[in-house]
């Protein structure tokens, strides 16, 4: 038998080190742990492989390459969620989550192995073409996304503003695939819209989870109680479409409409991942009844938010399923720059029930429509050519997109907002003939 090479004793060195890395983290595994000597014949089989592929494959591939390849396929079989980003993956993440960033403005997600929008963000290039949450992806700028992984999808539809990325959606109801050419822009995310409609009703829309939206929500209430005179008979707090964000700020934002209590809690296989958020107790809001209108768009921390208001009793939740993000990512940094996103928990709301894969289910259900479009097309019909890496020549339509609203009369156009003002309308009646008093609207 041959010796081993220097760089293949580097390579163990270096698996060795990742696997002894996580096997510290699973402490509280209650499985049995894998024995050292399978481990290491399974490290074996790999760097087996790794040589031959060095020493066969019809091209020379570096070390690195093909490392990182086998880090992408071992976390990417996990679950659509998790991920290994390389040192520039790791710095477009970062560059993302500061607020601003170019791109179409879209939240997307793996779904069965195919791309797919989990919402568009309100004011954006994506929503004012028309993607819709549901819609699937499957070609970016003409290459299908069937094989790529979550990062490299973004990579493709990020990009200077002012250029053009051509999106290819399939959706269900549809028989054909469409296509939107897309103008990137820096996305500025503002989160959160407000009116008053009807004199004492506030209409507030949380668009996105993210540093600010917690102290934007309290110059919105108190806005609103400025313009009802003090005499708020009721909130419609609109979350369709919003995909999530931070969980910091979603607890502060249902502590601002529950007095005591839990808000969510997660759970994981580690002690450390066993976490309760509690509603704060400072700066409630009185209380006044309150709609909470969400659709298939509404995910991450918007379901958060959703489950504690329903299961509090201090909302009533209108409209379809919400999207069943209920999953807890950890961002772990890696020496070389490169990091990991793993999937180490999952949230529950007060009551006890899992938002995975189950969603926020409403009070009130508002049907969706249902749109066919002519002619057909096999929309995974793709050829060698088409493929990532290859040799050259040698989710029902949700309901309708929520449009970027600025008048009153705009938002009384919407059938589901025009809805819950309905609800809140008969809540105020019913209360005030309960007490004997005369109403007039």
């Amino acid at each position: 038998m041959k010796p081993k090479t220097m760089r293949g004793w580097l390579i163990v060195v270096l698996i060795l080190a990742v696997t002894s890395a996580f096997a510290a983290k699973i402490v509280a595994n209650k499985e049995q742990p894998q024995s050292s000597e399978s481990r290491y014949e399974e490290l074996g089989l790999f760097t087996s492989v790794l040589n031959k592929v060095q020493k066969d494959y019809v091209e020379q591939v570096s070390t690195k390459k093909l490392i990182y390849g086998a880090l992408k396929g071992m976390i990417n079989s996990l679950d659509p969620h998790s991920g290994f980003m390389t040192p520039s993956e790791y710095k477009d993440l970062e560059v993302s989550t500061q607020g601003q960033f170019g791109g179409v403005g879209m939240t997307i997600t793996l779904k069965d192995g195919i791309l797919t929008v989990i919402a568009p963000i309100e004011d954006t290039p994506a929503a004012k073409a028309g993607i819709e949450h549901g819609d699937k992806i499957i070609m970016i700028d003409g290459k299908p996304t069937r094989d790529l992984t979550l990062e490299q999808d973004l990579k493709m539809i990020r990009g200077p503003s002012g250029t053009k990325v051509k999106i290819t959606v399939f959706r269900e109801g549809m028989k054909q695939p469409k296509t939107f050419v897309l103008t990137r822009e820096i996305i500025k995310i503002k989160s959160v819209k407000y009116d008053v409609i009807d004199g004492h009703y506030g209409y507030i829309r949380i668009i996105q989870f993210q540093e600010t939206t917690n102290s934007e929500l309290m110059k919105a209430l108190d806005e609103i109680h400025k313009k009802t005179g003090n005499n708020v008979e009721g909130i419609i707090l609109d979350l369709r479409n919003n995909p999530g964000g931070l969980l910091n700020q979603a607890v502060d934002v249902a502590s601002r409409f529950i007095k005591s209590g839990l808000i969510v809690y997660t759970k994981g296989r580690l002690p450390d991942q066993q976490l309760k958020f509690m509603a704060s107790g400072k700066n409630v809001e009185p209380d006044y009844p309150i709609v909470a209108l969400i659709n298939g768009g509404t995910a991450s921390a918007s379901e958060i938010v959703a489950g504690a208001l329903q299961d509090h009793h201090r909302a009533i939740i209108v409209g379809t399923p919400s999207f069943g993000k209920g999953s807890v990512q950890t961002i772990i940094p890696l020496e070389d720059g490169s990091a990991l996103r793993l999937t180490t928990a999952l949230y529950y709301t007060p009551n006890g029930k899992s938002i995975q894969a189950e969603g926020i289910q409403p009070n009130i259900t508002m049907h969706e429509e249902k749109v066919v479009e002519e002619e057909s097309q096999n929309i995974f019909g793709v050829k060698e050519k088409d493929l990532e890496g290859h040799f050259p020549a040698q989710n029902k339509l949700p309901h309708e997109q929520l449009k970027e609203t600025k008048t009153t009369e705009d938002l009384l156009n919407d059938s589901e907002i025009k809805r819950a003002l309905d609800i809140l309308k008969g809540i105020h009646l019913f209360t005030a003939l309960q007490g004997g008093n005369t109403v007039t609207n």
